[in-house]
């Protein structure tokens, strides 16, 4: 008896994106001039140059050589050319020859340049 058309005069409804994990994953970079503090959570890679002051989980985490974290990571691989404070957990852990941590790191590997200044354990990765 009754029925309802659609309106040919309304914008057409956007069609929902499925959430595939991983889809839209890439490259964050978080430029210098950021000062954030909350969690960041993603699953591609992070490239931090600014200020982070909380926990970060990502595929991959690199730390710029200005760049500063203090908090609990967890990521694939992990990169630090500036400063790291905080948790550590990884598969892969590389201190650039500018990097200055204060962390208890567990790991599966760890790659240490020349100059890089550590202060904290490393922990091996149960398998």
């Amino acid at each position: 008896m009754f029925s309802k058309t659609a309106d040919p005069t309304a914008a057409p409804s956007p069609t929902p994106r499925p959430a595939t994990p991983g889809g839209n994953a890439g490259r964050s970079v978080l430029g210098a001039d950021l000062r954030i503090t909350g969690e960041i959570t993603t699953t591609g890679s992070v490239e931090i140059l600014g200020e982070i002051d909380g926990n970060i989980t990502a595929h991959g985490l690199i730390i710029g050589q200005e760049g500063r974290v203090k908090g609990s990571v967890k990521a694939d691989t992990v990169e630090v050319k500036g400063k790291l404070d905080g948790k550590v957990a990884c598969e892969s852990f590389t201190l650039r020859s500018s990097a200055e941590v204060k962390a208890d790191v567990t790991t599966g590997g760890i790659v240490i340049e020349s100059g890089a200044a550590m202060e904290g354990r490393f922990l091996k990765a149960k398998s």
